[in-house]
Protein backbone atom coordinates (compact mmCIF):
# COMPACT_ATOMS: atom_id res chain seq x y z
CA UNK A 1 0.00 0.00 0.00
CA UNK A 2 1.15 3.51 -0.79
CA UNK A 3 2.44 5.69 2.01
CA UNK A 4 2.73 9.41 2.53
CA UNK A 5 6.32 10.56 2.27
CA UNK A 6 8.59 13.54 1.82
CA UNK A 7 6.68 16.78 1.31
CA UNK A 8 2.95 16.12 1.53
CA UNK A 9 1.27 19.44 0.87
CA UNK A 10 -1.94 20.25 2.70
CA UNK A 11 -3.86 22.32 0.16
CA UNK A 12 -5.98 25.42 0.69
CA UNK A 13 -9.48 25.51 -0.74
CA UNK A 14 -10.00 28.20 -3.41
CA UNK A 15 -13.27 30.14 -3.54
CA UNK A 16 -14.66 32.38 -6.25
CA UNK A 17 -16.23 35.81 -5.73
CA UNK A 18 -19.53 34.18 -4.75
CA UNK A 19 -17.87 32.06 -2.09
CA UNK A 20 -18.26 28.83 -4.07
CA UNK A 21 -15.52 26.33 -4.90
CA UNK A 22 -13.29 27.75 -7.66
CA UNK A 23 -12.64 24.75 -9.87
CA UNK A 24 -10.15 26.46 -12.19
CA UNK A 25 -8.16 27.87 -9.28
CA UNK A 26 -7.96 24.40 -7.69
CA UNK A 27 -6.71 22.96 -10.96
CA UNK A 28 -4.05 25.67 -11.21
CA UNK A 29 -2.99 25.20 -7.58
CA UNK A 30 -2.65 21.46 -8.11
CA UNK A 31 -0.52 22.03 -11.20
CA UNK A 32 1.61 24.64 -9.41
CA UNK A 33 2.44 22.27 -6.57
CA UNK A 34 3.24 19.39 -8.90
CA UNK A 35 5.59 21.62 -10.90
CA UNK A 36 7.29 22.59 -7.62
CA UNK A 37 8.02 18.87 -7.06
CA UNK A 38 6.10 18.19 -3.88
CA UNK A 39 5.68 14.47 -3.29
CA UNK A 40 2.03 14.15 -2.29
CA UNK A 41 -1.11 16.29 -2.24
CA UNK A 42 -3.56 16.39 0.67
CA UNK A 43 -6.76 18.37 0.01
CA UNK A 44 -9.75 18.89 2.33
CA UNK A 45 -7.76 18.88 5.57
CA UNK A 46 -7.35 21.57 8.20
CA UNK A 47 -5.55 23.87 5.75
CA UNK A 48 -8.43 23.26 3.34
CA UNK A 49 -10.99 24.50 5.90
CA UNK A 50 -12.51 21.00 6.05
CA UNK A 51 -15.19 21.63 8.67
CA UNK A 52 -16.51 24.63 6.71
CA UNK A 53 -17.18 22.58 3.57
CA UNK A 54 -20.23 20.55 2.63
CA UNK A 55 -19.77 16.86 1.68
CA UNK A 56 -20.59 17.77 -1.91
CA UNK A 57 -17.92 20.46 -1.97
CA UNK A 58 -15.36 18.08 -0.51
CA UNK A 59 -16.17 15.48 -3.15
CA UNK A 60 -15.80 18.10 -5.87
CA UNK A 61 -12.39 19.16 -4.54
CA UNK A 62 -11.22 15.56 -4.29
CA UNK A 63 -12.26 14.88 -7.88
CA UNK A 64 -10.48 17.99 -9.18
CA UNK A 65 -7.18 17.14 -7.49
CA UNK A 66 -7.21 13.45 -8.43
CA UNK A 67 -8.09 14.20 -12.05
CA UNK A 68 -5.60 17.06 -12.41
CA UNK A 69 -2.76 15.18 -10.74
CA UNK A 70 -3.40 12.21 -13.04
CA UNK A 71 -1.08 9.90 -11.04
CA UNK A 72 1.92 12.25 -11.34
CA UNK A 73 2.02 12.51 -7.56
CA UNK A 74 0.20 10.67 -4.80
CA UNK A 75 -3.11 12.15 -3.68
CA UNK A 76 -4.49 11.37 -0.23
CA UNK A 77 -7.88 12.90 0.52
CA UNK A 78 -8.76 13.97 4.02
CA UNK A 79 -12.11 12.27 4.71
CA UNK A 80 -12.63 12.97 8.42
CA UNK A 81 -15.93 14.69 9.25
CA UNK A 82 -18.16 15.44 12.21
CA UNK A 83 -20.23 12.29 11.77
CA UNK A 84 -19.25 8.70 11.10
CA UNK A 85 -21.78 8.52 8.27
CA UNK A 86 -20.25 11.47 6.44
CA UNK A 87 -16.73 10.18 7.04
CA UNK A 88 -17.65 6.81 5.51
CA UNK A 89 -19.25 8.58 2.55
CA UNK A 90 -16.14 10.66 1.87
CA UNK A 91 -13.80 7.68 2.37
CA UNK A 92 -15.71 5.55 -0.12
CA UNK A 93 -15.87 8.42 -2.59
CA UNK A 94 -12.10 8.92 -2.38
CA UNK A 95 -11.49 5.27 -3.20
CA UNK A 96 -14.05 5.32 -6.01
CA UNK A 97 -12.42 8.26 -7.81
CA UNK A 98 -8.93 6.75 -7.68
CA UNK A 99 -7.26 8.55 -4.78
CA UNK A 100 -4.18 6.83 -3.38
CA UNK A 101 -5.49 6.85 0.18
CA UNK A 102 -7.19 8.91 2.85
CA UNK A 103 -6.55 10.66 6.14
CA UNK A 104 -9.20 10.57 8.86
CA UNK A 105 -9.14 12.92 11.83
CA UNK A 106 -10.15 11.63 15.24
CA UNK A 107 -13.74 12.24 16.30
CA UNK A 108 -13.98 15.91 17.21
CA UNK A 109 -15.56 18.24 19.78
CA UNK A 110 -17.09 15.48 21.92
CA UNK A 111 -14.70 13.70 24.28
CA UNK A 112 -14.48 10.04 23.32
CA UNK A 113 -13.49 6.92 25.20
CA UNK A 114 -10.76 4.73 23.78
CA UNK A 115 -13.38 2.13 22.88
CA UNK A 116 -15.37 4.74 21.00
CA UNK A 117 -12.32 5.89 19.04
CA UNK A 118 -11.39 2.30 18.20
CA UNK A 119 -14.91 1.52 17.01
CA UNK A 120 -14.91 4.66 14.87
CA UNK A 121 -11.74 3.66 13.02
CA UNK A 122 -12.91 0.06 12.66
CA UNK A 123 -16.11 1.32 11.01
CA UNK A 124 -14.34 3.70 8.63
CA UNK A 125 -11.50 1.35 7.66
CA UNK A 126 -13.90 -1.53 6.97
CA UNK A 127 -15.99 0.70 4.69
CA UNK A 128 -13.20 0.76 2.10
CA UNK A 129 -11.10 -1.98 0.52
CA UNK A 130 -8.63 -3.86 2.70
CA UNK A 131 -5.81 -2.58 0.48
CA UNK A 132 -6.88 1.08 0.50
CA UNK A 133 -4.46 3.03 2.74
CA UNK A 134 -5.84 4.97 5.69
CA UNK A 135 -3.95 7.37 7.96
CA UNK A 136 -5.21 8.37 11.38
CA UNK A 137 -5.00 12.15 11.81
CA UNK A 138 -4.24 13.19 15.40
CA UNK A 139 -4.56 16.89 16.23
CA UNK A 140 -5.70 17.03 19.87
CA UNK A 141 -5.41 20.82 20.20
CA UNK A 142 -8.22 21.17 17.64
CA UNK A 143 -10.14 17.88 17.75
CA UNK A 144 -10.09 17.42 21.56
CA UNK A 145 -9.38 13.68 21.29
CA UNK A 146 -5.85 12.31 21.41
CA UNK A 147 -4.59 8.78 20.72
CA UNK A 148 -2.00 7.12 22.91
CA UNK A 149 0.63 4.89 21.29
CA UNK A 150 -1.02 1.91 23.01
CA UNK A 151 -4.41 2.73 21.49
CA UNK A 152 -2.80 3.40 18.11
CA UNK A 153 -1.28 -0.09 18.23
CA UNK A 154 -4.73 -1.52 18.99
CA UNK A 155 -6.20 0.40 16.05
CA UNK A 156 -3.46 -0.94 13.77
CA UNK A 157 -4.07 -4.49 15.04
CA UNK A 158 -7.77 -4.28 14.26
CA UNK A 159 -7.56 -2.32 11.00
CA UNK A 160 -4.89 -3.72 8.62
CA UNK A 161 -5.41 -0.92 6.08
CA UNK A 162 -4.66 1.75 8.71
CA UNK A 163 -0.98 2.00 7.88
CA UNK A 164 0.07 5.21 9.58
CA UNK A 165 -0.60 8.38 11.50
CA UNK A 166 -0.41 12.05 10.67
CA UNK A 167 0.49 13.62 14.01
CA UNK A 168 -0.01 17.36 14.46
CA UNK A 169 0.36 17.52 18.23
CA UNK A 170 3.44 18.71 20.10
CA UNK A 171 4.61 15.60 21.99
CA UNK A 172 7.74 14.33 20.26
CA UNK A 173 8.06 11.47 22.77
CA UNK A 174 4.71 10.25 21.47
CA UNK A 175 6.11 10.41 17.93
CA UNK A 176 8.98 8.19 19.05
CA UNK A 177 6.50 5.67 20.45
CA UNK A 178 4.30 5.78 17.32
CA UNK A 179 7.40 4.84 15.32
CA UNK A 180 7.64 1.56 17.28
CA UNK A 181 4.19 0.35 16.24
CA UNK A 182 4.04 -2.87 14.23
CA UNK A 183 7.73 -3.55 14.70
CA UNK A 184 8.63 -0.10 13.36
CA UNK A 185 6.76 -0.55 10.06
CA UNK A 186 3.98 1.91 10.95
CA UNK A 187 4.16 5.09 8.88
CA UNK A 188 4.45 8.34 10.80
CA UNK A 189 4.25 11.78 9.20
CA UNK A 190 4.53 14.97 11.21
CA UNK A 191 2.24 17.99 10.91
CA UNK A 192 4.87 20.24 12.51
CA UNK A 193 6.53 21.12 9.23
CA UNK A 194 9.06 23.41 10.89
CA UNK A 195 10.61 20.25 12.35
CA UNK A 196 11.08 18.53 8.99
CA UNK A 197 14.69 17.40 9.44
CA UNK A 198 14.24 16.36 13.09
CA UNK A 199 11.22 14.31 12.00
CA UNK A 200 13.19 12.57 9.26
CA UNK A 201 16.05 11.94 11.68
CA UNK A 202 13.67 10.24 14.12
CA UNK A 203 12.43 7.94 11.36
CA UNK A 204 9.29 9.70 10.14
CA UNK A 205 8.42 9.33 6.48
CA UNK A 206 8.00 13.08 6.04
CA UNK A 207 5.76 16.02 6.89
CA UNK A 208 2.25 17.11 5.99
CA UNK A 209 2.79 20.81 5.46
CA UNK A 210 0.26 23.58 5.04
CA UNK A 211 3.07 26.12 4.75
CA UNK A 212 4.38 24.27 1.67
CA UNK A 213 1.14 25.11 -0.13
CA UNK A 214 2.17 28.77 -0.13
CA UNK A 215 5.97 28.41 -0.27
CA UNK A 216 6.94 24.85 -1.25
CA UNK A 217 10.52 25.47 -2.35
CA UNK A 218 12.45 25.16 0.95
CA UNK A 219 10.56 22.02 1.96
CA UNK A 220 11.22 20.35 -1.39
CA UNK A 221 14.89 21.32 -1.09
CA UNK A 222 15.14 19.86 2.43
CA UNK A 223 13.86 16.49 1.26
CA UNK A 224 16.18 16.45 -1.75
CA UNK A 225 19.17 17.24 0.47
CA UNK A 226 18.07 14.55 2.92
CA UNK A 227 17.88 11.97 0.11
CA UNK A 228 21.40 13.00 -0.91
CA UNK A 229 22.61 12.49 2.69
CA UNK A 230 23.62 16.15 2.83
CA UNK A 231 22.67 16.70 6.46
CA UNK A 232 24.56 19.94 6.97
CA UNK A 233 22.79 21.78 4.16
CA UNK A 234 19.48 20.12 5.05
CA UNK A 235 19.72 21.54 8.56
CA UNK A 236 20.54 24.99 7.22
CA UNK A 237 17.56 24.83 4.90
CA UNK A 238 15.40 23.66 7.80
CA UNK A 239 16.28 26.86 9.67
CA UNK A 240 15.00 28.86 6.71
CA UNK A 241 11.85 26.74 6.47
CA UNK A 242 11.20 27.14 10.21
CA UNK A 243 11.48 30.92 9.86
CA UNK A 244 9.04 30.85 6.95
CA UNK A 245 6.62 28.74 9.01
CA UNK A 246 6.80 31.29 11.81
CA UNK A 247 6.08 34.18 9.46
CA UNK A 248 3.19 32.20 7.98
CA UNK A 249 1.70 31.73 11.43
CA UNK A 250 2.72 28.06 11.68
CA UNK A 251 -0.38 27.02 9.78
CA UNK A 252 -2.84 28.64 12.16
CA UNK A 253 -4.21 31.20 9.68
CA UNK A 254 -5.09 30.07 6.16
CA UNK A 255 -5.68 33.68 5.14
CA UNK A 256 -1.90 34.22 5.14
CA UNK A 257 -1.40 31.29 2.77
CA UNK A 258 -4.03 32.69 0.43
CA UNK A 259 -2.45 36.15 0.42
CA UNK A 260 0.93 34.62 -0.47
CA UNK A 261 -0.58 32.57 -3.27
CA UNK A 262 -2.20 35.71 -4.68
CA UNK A 263 1.23 37.37 -4.75
CA UNK A 264 2.50 34.33 -6.66
CA UNK A 265 -0.14 34.70 -9.36
CA UNK A 266 -2.56 32.15 -7.92
CA UNK A 267 -5.69 33.94 -6.70
CA UNK A 268 -7.58 31.50 -4.48
CA UNK A 269 -10.05 33.88 -2.88
CA UNK A 270 -10.63 34.61 0.80
CA UNK A 271 -11.14 32.24 3.70
CA UNK A 272 -14.68 31.20 4.50
CA UNK A 273 -16.48 32.80 7.47
CA UNK A 274 -16.34 32.61 10.42
CA UNK A 275 -12.60 32.65 9.66
CA UNK A 276 -11.28 36.19 9.30
CA UNK A 277 -9.23 37.78 6.58
CA UNK A 278 -5.97 39.53 7.40
CA UNK A 279 -6.29 43.28 7.54
CA UNK A 280 -4.25 45.35 5.10
CA UNK A 281 -1.94 46.38 7.93
CA UNK A 282 -1.44 42.80 9.12
CA UNK A 283 -0.65 41.62 5.59
CA UNK A 284 1.79 44.49 5.00
CA UNK A 285 3.69 43.46 8.12
CA UNK A 286 3.77 39.79 7.06
CA UNK A 287 4.75 40.62 3.50
CA UNK A 288 7.75 42.58 4.69
CA UNK A 289 9.26 39.34 6.01
CA UNK A 290 7.96 36.96 3.34
CA UNK A 291 8.59 38.83 0.10
CA UNK A 292 12.10 37.44 -0.36
CA UNK A 293 10.67 33.91 -0.45
CA UNK A 294 7.78 34.61 -2.81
Amino acid sequence: MKRLFGVTTAMVTPYDRNGDIDIVAMQKLTEFLIQKNVNCLYPCGTTGEMMLLSPEERETLAEIVVKTANKRVSVFIHAGAMTTKETVRLAQHAEKIGADGIGVVTPSFFSMTEKGILNFYKTVSSAVSKTFPVYVYVIPQCAVNDISPRLMQEIANNCPNIIGVKYSGFDMVKVKDYLRINDETFSVVLGLDRLFVPALTMGCDGVVSGCSCAIPEPFVKIYKLWQENNMKEAMEENKKAAEICEKLGNGSDMSIFKHVLLQRGLPVGPVRPPLLELSAEEWEQRYRYLKEYI
